[in-house]
């Protein structure tokens, strides 16, 4: 299956922070291994011997950011904050999918800057943002519930060569690369026990990746996410150019020797990469991971994507096959 296809069919699948059902029942099926569902709804696939002395985790977040319906006003508009680390600055306009007892559609209302006092630049907390189903009060009553859960609309789109563009792709991006190791995998003998998790919660606090991990107990980890791709105003020292490879992550959290060897295998292979280094904790599932029971070895690989946390964010499906490759040769080598 062309990774292409598998991206599609991820981001299609919506779920945001708590709501990641649809997605993860993707993901396990896309992964074609029997899988489970946990406590916190993180999705577990199993691949390798599960009697070796390595057991090594791989994980990517199946959460994407979006919006939760806190209330619903006399007028009929629903009141709604974030769900996750939505940027605030692309939804006023927005059209919307409403998650109540039906899919419903409707629209971020926006003041015309007719009427804005000069401040038509000014962006309003989300907070003070509603959405417009352009329904009566009691028929939207009926219909919506507090709670419900809100996302932008996007339709997953290929581009120019290898370039794709769609919501969720944050984390999706990181599932599509994991199905692919998989699909490398699974006809091979391999000397290690290999746990897919499917996580859940990321973006608001990491919990699904926290508990999985603890339940797993895996001797090592390795974690994949997305980094920032080259665009106008982001700085060279962290970002990489889409399409130009691998970014492997250096941090306090991290294990030194994991990501040396990653970029030895990457050298090997001819597998474009670069050091992501961050000084402090690295904002992904990693940090939670490699500090689970008494520890856990972890390394975390991430591919460049352009225009985070947006209704529209692009990544290179190069740059995805290229984590799947070091992945799977990773894997290879641990006995």
């Amino acid at each position: 299956m062309k990774l292409t296809d598998i991206l599609t069919q991820l981001c299609e699948s919506r779920g945001t922070s708590g709501d990641e059902g649809a997605p993860i029942k993707t993901a396990i099926e896309l992964s074609g291994l029997p899988g489970r569902r946990d406590t916190l709804g993180n999705g577990i696939v199993f691949l390798g011997d599960p009697h070796a002395k390595e057991q090594i985790l791989l994980d990517a977040h199946m959460d994407q950011v979006g919006l939760i319906v806190t209330g619903i006003d006399e007028e009929g508009f629903l009141h709604i904050d974030r769900c996750g680390g939505a940027d605030r600055r692309v939804l006023p306009g927005c059209p919307v999918t409403v998650f109540g007892k039906d899919l419903l559609f409707g629209v971020i209302g926006n003041l015309p800057p007719h009427l804005s006092d000069g401040k038509s630049d000014a962006v309003p907390a989300i907070t003070k943002m509603t959405v417009d189903l352009g329904l009566p009060s009691e028929k939207v009553k009926s219909l919506v519930t507090p709670g419900d859960r809100v996302i932008p609309q996007y339709q997953p789109q290929k581009l120019l060569k290898n370039r794709f563009a769609s919501a969720a792709l944050d984390n999706r991006a990181g599932a599509a690369i994991l199905i692919r190791c998989i699909h490398l995998l699974k006809e091979e003998p391999l000397s290690c026990g290999i746990s897919i998790l499917f996580s859940t919660r990321e973006e608001i606090g990491g919990q699904g990746a926290v508990t999985g991990a603890f339940g797993l107990s895996p001797t090592r980890a390795i974690c994949v996410d997305v980094s920032f791709g080259d665009q106008p105003g982001v700085r060279e020292e962290v970002s990489l150019p889409l399409g130009k490879g691998v970014m492997i992550g250096v941090a306090p959290v991290l294990d030194r020797s994991m990501y040396q060897k990653l970029a030895s295998l990457a050298e090997k292979r001819n597998i474009p990469y670069k050091w992501d280094v961050m000084g402090g904790d690295t904002g992904t599932n990693s940090d939670a991971i490699a500090t689970t029971q008494s520890g856990v070895h972890t390394a975390l690989l991430s591919v460049p994507l352009r225009y985070m946390h947006t209704a529209c964010e692009v990544v290179d499906t190069d740059d995805l096959e290229n984590a799947a490759q070091l992945m799977a040769a990773y894997l290879r080598e641990v006995k």
